[in-house]
C-alpha cells in the first residue's frame, strides 16, 4: 500500500468514526425527549398516528402525525412547548 492509499484509507475510517459518533450522540439525546421518558400511549386515530399521554385527548397530551414517528415527534413538541395543541 502506497502513501496515497494510506491516507484514503486513514480518512475512510476517519470519516466512519465520525458518523458512528454522531449516531451515538443523536441517540443519547433523544433518549431524554418526553416521549422516550413519559411512553405515551400510540394508536391510530381516523387517517392519523396519536401518541396520547393521559386519560383523553382533553386532559392528556396528545401529539398527531401521519406515522408513528411524526406523531411521537410532535408529541415531544406540544410537551416542550415548542408548538401549539
Amino acid at each position: 500500500m502506497n502513501d496515497e492509499h494510506s491516507s484514503m484509507a486513514m480518512n475512510a475510517i476517519s470519516h466512519a468514526a465520525t458518523m458512528v459518533q454522531h449516531g451515538i450522540l443523536q441517540t443519547f439525546s433523544e433518549y431524554g425527549e418526553a416521549s422516550v421518558i413519559y411512553r405515551p400511549r400510540l394508536y391510530k386515530d381516523g387517517d392519523q398516528w396519536c401518541a396520547l399521554y393521559g386519560d383523553n385527548i382533553q386532559e392528556g397530551v396528545a401529539g398527531f402525525g401521519d406515522c408513528p414517528a411524526k406523531a411521537m415527534y410532535n408529541f415531544n413538541e406540544i410537551w416542550n412547548g415548542r408548538k401549539s395543541a
